[in-house]
């Protein structure tokens, strides 16, 4: 018998995985050179630069829209660059070459190099409004809670979904001056709260793995955080739910201007549209979610998580690095060290 059955392509049916995870991995050994060393902007702009030219290297036509900023003050990874070699699909990009550098800078845990990759216009455009009020969850709460609800009747939705009291749920915040009634709230439902300092998305990425006792992230955090988690959630069956929140007043009027509806909820569709994105992430240091790069003689130690929402996989991959032969074919100097050691 013919199959007549016929499959119509999709502009991003290649599993672009375990090329994506190059690019994360080196930004990730770049960074880690940098780790404890007190200088952020030294760390993010090695894994920038290693991230940079890695990227150029995958198969795709990628639009950053989640970068480094704009491109006057960022002149690598920039919102607009063109990346990828310029053949296979077209995508919009997230890039985040170090969630977290305050978190590296100290040697601190959960620092990540994290790429995300979607179709081509469906990423959300934030329109230079940095900060979110977001909700997020993993699938088991995806269909209780509402960021409109307030955190005391999401606390008590989740414990209930969860089969306990509100004692029994714990919620993420980032440790910031703004959360102090957000934080006085959730302390009256009796709820406990495991502080971060950075790195909300894997904060976020927390709430949806079940070996994370986190079910639940609260709080103010930036856009562009927001969105990348939003495409790891999506691999996971989580939700995130979030609000627009301009800092002050002349970002509001820019996000009016930009026609943004300031009271719309956005869901995790909204941020991230569609059913095919990816989001990879190694660790630079270790934390709940990965370990961070280890370095040995002649070689060093990586860990990743590799997400598709296209099939629901979610791998976590274990490298080593053999310094040497990555040299003789890298751009990337992996062996390098930063220059006040190099002086």
């Amino acid at each position: 018998m013919t199959n007549t059955t016929t499959r119509t392509p999709q502009d991003l049916d290649r599993n672009l995985a375990l090329d994506l995870v190059r690019v994360t991995e080196a930004a990730a050994m770049a960074a880690g050179r940098w780790v404890g060393r007190g200088d952020k902007e030294g760390g993010d702009g090695a894994a920038v630069d290693a991230m940079r030219k890695l990227i150029n290297s995958i198969p795709m036509r990628g639009v950053v829209v989640i970068g480094e900023g704009e491109k006057d003050n960022a002149p690598m990874l920039f919102n607009g660059e063109e990346v990828g070699d310029g053949t296979g699909p077209e995508v919009d990009v997230a890039v985040d070459p170090v969630d977290g550098t305050t978190l590296m800078s100290k040697g601190m845990p959960n620092a990540l190099a994290v790429l995300a990759v979607a179709e081509r216009g469906a990423m959300f455009d934030p329109s230079a409004v940095f900060y979110m009020e977001k909700l997020a969850v993993g699938p088991a709460y995806a269909d209780v809670v509402d960021i409109e609800a307030g955190p005391t009747e999401n606390l008590r939705r989740i414990a209930r979904a969860k089969g306990t009291d509100v004692s029994g749920v714990t919620v993420c915040v980032l440790d910031r001056s703004r959360h102090d009634d957000l934080v006085a709230q959730i302390r009256r439902t009796g709820a406990g709260i495991r502080f971060i300092s950075d790195g909300d998305i894997a904060g976020a990425i927390a709430t949806a793995r079940s070996e994370s006792d986190v079910d639940v992230l609260m709080g103010i955090g930036g856009t562009p955080e927001g969105i990348t988690a939003a495409c790891a959630l999506k691999c996971m069956g989580g939700m995130l739910q979030a609000k627009l929140w301009p800092k002050d007043a002349q970002e509001r009027e820019r996000a009016l201007a930009a026609g943004h509806d300031l009271d719309r909820v956005l869901t995790t569709d909204d941020l991230v549209t569609g059913d095919n994105c990816f989001f990879v992430a190694t660790g630079v240091t270790s934390g709940d979610l990965l370990r961070g790069v280890s370095y040995r003689a002649g070689g060093a130690y990586t860990q990743s998580i590799v997400m598709r929402s296209k099939s629901g996989t979610i791998r976590v991959i274990d490298s080593y690095h053999r310094l040497e032969k990555l040299a003789l074919y890298s751009a990337v100097d992996f062996d390098g060290r930063p220059l006040a050691e190099q002086e």
